[in-house]
């Protein structure tokens, strides 16, 4: 029902779980880090079909957005390089914008996952409004964000 940091706390290992309702974020290490999933109403019966190393280890409540969406991409760091406004998903920043690299951003609305392929396909990252200087100093130095995509109400 809520945020969970540390699951081992309530399980000592993780392996499968059941949404009955909203969406969430399940991470593959303590303290939301690591790879990450995105889950919403239904049964994950099983963590190695999704991309997860071990089990699943916290979790975080994706909030309900109902207003406007909107971010900014960056080419660079600390908000360097071309920038480009999104208010919609995005299945490849090289096709639409160009950009062959994303490596900060700024959520002003709205919560968003971005993906390491285009077409919304490899890995993936939770945004929710802040601002991320620096993809790399968050852990994820080896991957390029090629897609975007709003989390709707629809969880």
């Amino acid at each position: 029902m809520s945020d969970c940091a540390e699951l081992t706390s309530y399980l000592s290992r993780c392996h499968s779980c059941r949404v009955e309702s909203g969406c969430f974020m399940l991470y593959d290490r303590s303290n939301y880090m690591g790879n990450q999933y995105f889950v919403r109403r239904g049964e994950y019966s099983d963590y190695s079909r999704m991309g997860m190393s071990d089990c699943f280890r916290s979790c975080r409540m994706i909030p309900m957005h109902r207003g406007s969406f909107r971010m900014r991409i960056y080419e660079r760091e600390n908000f360097g390089g071309q920038m480009m406004e999104m208010m919609d998903d995005c299945d490849s920043i090289m096709d639409r914008y160009h950009m062959s690299d994303c490596q900060s951003c700024n959520v002003m609305d709205g919560h968003w996952l971005m993906y390491e392929q285009p077409h919304y396909r490899g890995r993936m990252m939770y945004m929710r409004p802040g601002e991320y200087r620096s993809f790399r100093d968050m852990g994820y130095s080896n991957m390029r964000f090629m897609s975007m995509r709003r989390i709707m109400d629809s969880c």
